[in-house]
């Protein structure tokens, strides 16, 4: 097995803020961390969402077959980096949903800051008898 080390980081690079690809920072919304996993059935999404509430978490199908999980925060978090800062009130994450998905089936659940959501496979077609 090779291993390639690239060393492209420079000081500059280091004062950046760390955001994650779809962080807004005009209108203050934080894309979660978020997991996907492929089982034999399904397909199950964890978002870690902290500081957030059950009653304050809304999480949808739009007319694209994306899911789009959104979340208001407890309270405004502040990120400091390289001398700025950024508050952020919301998470939202938009993400298209696999085409084997029953989308009637969709399940969520939402427990100690973890919304997990469980998309089983819809499977297409016959059974073919063995004798």
């Amino acid at each position: 097995m090779m291993i390639l080390k690239i060393n492209w980081i420079d000081d500059d690079f280091l004062h950046l803020p760390i955001l994650q690809f779809g962080d807004d920072l005009e209108q203050k919304i934080l894309s979660p961390l978020s997991y996907i996993r492929e089982h034999e059935s399904k397909w199950v999404l964890e978002f870690d969402l902290p500081l957030v509430e059950k009653k304050d978490i809304a999480v949808s199908i739009d007319s694209n077959e994306t899911l789009v999980v959104e979340a208001k925060l407890k309270e405004v978090y502040t990120d400091s980096k390289g001398g700025r800062q950024y508050q952020f009130e919301y998470f939202k994450k938009s993400l298209p949903i696999p085409k084997n998905v029953d989308v009637e089936e969709i399940s969520a659940r939402f427990s100690d800051g973890r919304l997990t959501i469980t998309m089983p496979k819809s499977f297409q077609g016959n059974p073919i008898n063995i004798e």
